[in-house]
């Protein structure tokens, strides 16, 4: 069997070119390779653990920041459309306002009484009423009914319509 040779010694070169030492050396060649390989395969798998880990940790942290990111810009949002909706209706308002003062306005033009001197008056008729009620002993009739147009139209019209007849010549 060919004896090991020493890597750490020097090498003599008529023994380094002899079947056994070059057989001896690739031996030594495929090992470190072996080695080599099994290194780098424990070595990328625990980088790629770590490289995992390292990007779950960024992904949750970028998530972190647009979460909030939307929500600032969803307040800043909603703050802006509050105050565009007060604006609207101030400005509704105002409207609302100028409208009911010039309809009055031209109401008033045209003699039509407002509402707060509908109610005025209102309360001075139930006054008077009261005050005539109080006065008078017997008690005061009751309102006549009005006479329904319609119905004195329907129970009138067999007469009126012989009488439009007879005068028609017909």
């Amino acid at each position: 069997m060919a004896k090991k040779s020493d890597p750490t010694q020097p090498v003599d070169l008529k023994d380094a070119f002899t079947p056994a030492a070059i057989q001896d050396s690739a031996q030594q060649i495929w090992q470190a390779g072996l080695g080599a390989f099994a290194k780098a395969q424990e070595e990328g798998s625990k980088a790629f653990e770590a490289l995992v880990k390292e990007g779950t940790l960024l992904q949750l942290k970028t998530q972190a920041a647009a979460e909030a990111r939307i929500l600032e810009a969803t307040s800043k949002m909603t703050s802006m459309a509050n105050d565009i909706s007060a604006r609207a209706t101030g400005q509704w308002d105002k409207l609302e306002t100028i409208f009911e003062d010039r309809v009055a306005k031209a109401l008033g033009k045209l003699g039509m009484p407002s509402s707060l001197e509908l109610a005025e008056l209102s309360a001075r008729v139930d006054a008077l009423t009261q005050a005539v009620q109080k006065l008078s002993p017997t008690e005061a009739a009751p309102p006549a009914p009005q006479v329904d147009r319609a119905r004195r139209k329907t129970t009138a019209s067999p007469a009126r319509a012989s009488a439009r007849k007879a005068k028609a010549g017909g």
